[in-house]
């Protein structure tokens, strides 16, 4: 099953989002885990690759199932991880043979062109606490049949006295 780590960055309201060209949607930088590596290595890793820039405050923000139906079979499936990060250091590219990097406003994940799947984990990524889980099932053209979504919240710095 092939593994895919995306790391979103939000950074001052804005996010930095790939363009890819094929359908001119916009993706958090990421790409192809390789054999034996860690998400959270991949995910930094293809950032730097992509931007040649590096994250921090680097953490885990979602995994999901992608899965691809054609005719009720499913035809494909991958794994997901989408990591968030809130500092950067380094100037990011510009354009790469991947895409156009651009800087937009957090909100604008609400209403640029992307895959819907990727709408629902870049907003969780964006705003909300804790991981998401979840399943997108998809036609071999990317139309989204079906979303299952769940996610957790840790307490953090909880104090008893």
């Amino acid at each position: 099953m092939q593994r895919i780590a995306n790391l979103l960055l939000v950074e001052n309201g804005k996010v930095l989002l790939m363009k890819k060209p094929r359908r001119d949607w916009y993706v958090a930088p990421g790409g192809k885990m390789e054999s034996g590596e860690s998400i959270y290595d991949a995910a930094i890793r293809e950032f730097r690759e992509e931007t040649d820039a590096e994250p921090f405050g680097v953490h885990l923000k979602g995994v999901y199932t992608m899965m691809i139906q054609e005719q009720g079979r499913t035809v494909d499936e991958w794994m997901l991880f989408t990591f968030r990060a809130t500092q950067l250091r380094g100037t990011p590219f510009e354009e790469t043979r991947e895409g156009i990097l651009e800087w937009h406003p957090v909100e604008s994940l609400h209403t640029l062109p992307m895959a819907e799947g990727d709408r629902t984990n870049l907003l969780f990524a964006a705003y909300q606490e804790g991981v998401q889980y979840g399943t997108f099932y998809y036609t071999p053209e990317f139309q989204l049949l079906e979303e299952n979504i769940q996610s957790s919240t840790e307490e953090v710095n909880r104090q008893h006295g």
